[in-house]
């Protein structure tokens, strides 16, 4: 009766051996997985044409506009003279997604109430600094921004509007 269990039991135990064995490939092939992962470069951020986002041609944004850009994370900011300012959409208080109200004619926080204008300048605290902004190019008529660069900022400047 010892015989018959002991036979019975290898191919258990071979069966279990094998599955065992195939799960540590496969959580290894995952582990290896995550690790290149990690180590592959995400993009060079420094304003090549795969990093850009072509927002569109000049005429589409009237002055005194905002436009959203969910895709790279950003508003386009048309100012009324002209010039043009990306905002990234983050509060700078906590990090809070920012919608853009056009009735209020601003940027508010649906989390703290932090207010920003079209520039990114704050209204209104917790916030204490401007929103970050992107590089804005305009090619041939064409308005181009890098979301991949974010350019963090303690003050508001007139040389960090793009002028067509």
């Amino acid at each position: 009766m010892t015989d018959r269990s002991t036979h019975e039991a290898a191919p258990r135990r071979r069966f279990l051996r094998w599955l065992l064995g195939g799960l540590a490939l496969l959580a290894g092939a995952e582990i290896a997985w995550l690790v290149a992962s990690f180590l592959r470069p995400r993009g060079r951020g420094d304003g090549t044409l795969e990093d850009l986002i072509v927002a569109g041609h000049l005429d589409e944004f009237a002055p005194g506009t905002v436009t959203a850009f969910p895709a790279g994370k950003f508003y386009l900011s048309r100012l009324e003279d002209g010039g043009l300012i990306a905002l990234h959409r983050e509060c700078t208080h906590l990090g809070c997604t920012l919608p853009w109200s056009a009735d209020e004619g601003r940027f508010v926080c649906p989390c703290h109430r932090s207010t920003f204008d079209e520039r990114g300048r704050v209204l209104g605290p917790p916030a204490t600094r401007p929103l970050d902004v992107l590089a804005v190019r305009v090619e041939n008529g064409m308005v181009k921004v890098d979301p991949s660069r974010r350019i963090r900022r303690v003050a508001y400047h007139a040389t960090q509007v793009t002028r067509p």
